[in-house]
């Protein structure tokens, strides 16, 4: 697992941070690589018969396989791990980021020679499903202010996703926008020079920088709700030396004029956002869109893409994880959305690309096959107007 990147805006922890942060991490990889298997033998071997049993039939659906195993111990034992860890992963992570939020601040504020923009509006107003509950159990979630000048919500997702997904999104966690960029866009379509990209739901931004890389002559702008997650973006992307301009707005409606984007993309925003909500993100895509314009959403694979069991155990995060809508929109037909938004039917997609892309980065391409650096595939719904 490489190192995170140090860049001037990341938390530094103390001996005594670090340790608890490795600890949440080694903690995690022992409850999924050795405790939740155990799940899939005990439905097979022993949920799965007595629901057989009793009705007469396998189970259908995903609500009848929990109906069987929220009453088995060890199930409900390793779902409280998943919390528990979860819950001490922030814990550790908030520690490091309030010991040195005042730093932080200082060193995210406008110095002069920049490179990017950051537009706020003091009067947006924070959609209320996001405001009900804590995404991801990250205290705050992505969008809440508790001082001046707050960055503490991207500092804490910046060092939270790496310590969460083990390191897997690679050094800068950018392995989402970059295996697009690299695998599917450049690999795919050679010829595609977007002038103007959109980056919906940016968070950090660790998406949206590839894409300044890889198109190096277009203007990327990148949107969120967050205050404070755009603050720690910005001062981010200008400490990386990337220029991207940052906007406070909703990807359910902006104030971009129409056909103003030739490539619009999202990274795992669609299952934070409930499905009339989805809905509205399709059409502003396809409203924002120039004519030849491509637009692309990345997420994690939808139910229809999975055996029963499967969805059943990544139903998880709705029922356990504060993912309130995560199986709402695994539960999507994607394509009628993007076709009903206006696209053309013989223009929309579903596709797996590649992950893995930091890996052949930073190996400097010695790794030559693509496929060989991935852990697995991206899904993506895109489509062409």
């Amino acid at each position: 697992m490489a190192q995170q990147f140090q860049h001037p805006m990341l938390p530094q922890p103390t001996h005594d941070e670090l340790a608890r942060q490795n600890f949440v991490q080694t903690m995690k990889m022992h409850v999924f690589r050795n405790i939740i298997p155990g799940n899939k033998i005990l439905y097979e071997k022993l949920a799965k018969p007595k629901f057989e049993q009793e009705h007469q039939r396998p189970p259908q659906n995903r609500y009848e396989i929990r109906e069987v195993m929220q009453h088995e111990p060890y199930y409900r034992w390793t779902t409280a791990l998943k919390r528990i860890n979860q819950e001490m992963l922030w814990d550790a992570v908030n520690a490091n980021v309030d010991r040195q939020l005042p730093e932080l601040i200082e060193r995210a504020k406008d110095k002069g020679g920049k490179l990017g923009t950051l537009t706020l509006d003091p009067n947006f107003q924070i959609p209320a499903y996001q405001k009900a509950v804590d995404i991801h159990c990250m205290p705050g979630g992505y969008h809440s202010e508790f001082t001046a000048d707050d960055v503490a919500a991207g500092a804490t997702y910046d060092r939270g996703a790496y310590v969460y997904g083990l390191g897997w999104l690679g050094p800068l966690n950018d392995d989402m926008g970059l295996s697009i960029v690299q695998n599917y866009l450049l690999a795919e379509f050679p010829n595609f020079r977007p002038r103007k990209i959109l980056d919906m739901g940016c968070s950090i931004g660790n998406s949206t920088l590839p894409y300044v890389d890889g198109f190096p002559d277009a203007e990327v702008h990148a949107i969120d709700i967050g205050a404070s997650i755009l603050r720690y973006a910005h001062a981010r992307a200008e400490a990386l030396g990337k220029r991207v301009h940052f906007s406070q707005q909703n990807a359910e409606h902006t104030n971009f004029p129409d056909e103003s984007f030739d490539l619009v993309v999202s990274h795992i925003l669609l299952h934070e956002i409930p499905p009339s909500s989805v809905r509205k993100v399709m059409q502003e895509s396809y409203r924002l869109l120039a004519p030849g314009g491509m637009m692309i959403h990345l997420e994690a694979p939808l139910y229809h893409h999975m055996d029963l069991y499967t969805q059943f155990m990544s139903d998880g995060e709705t029922v356990n994880n504060n993912e309130p809508f995560w199986s709402a929109v695994r539960d999507l037909d994607l394509v009628p959305l993007v076709t009903e938004a206006g696209f053309s039917a013989d223009k929309t997609f579903e596709k797996f690309v590649p992950n893995g892309a930091w890996k052949v980065k930073e190996t400097n391409g010695l790794v030559k096959n693509r496929n060989s650096a991935t852990q697995g595939t991206w899904f993506l719904v895109t489509a062409t107007k």
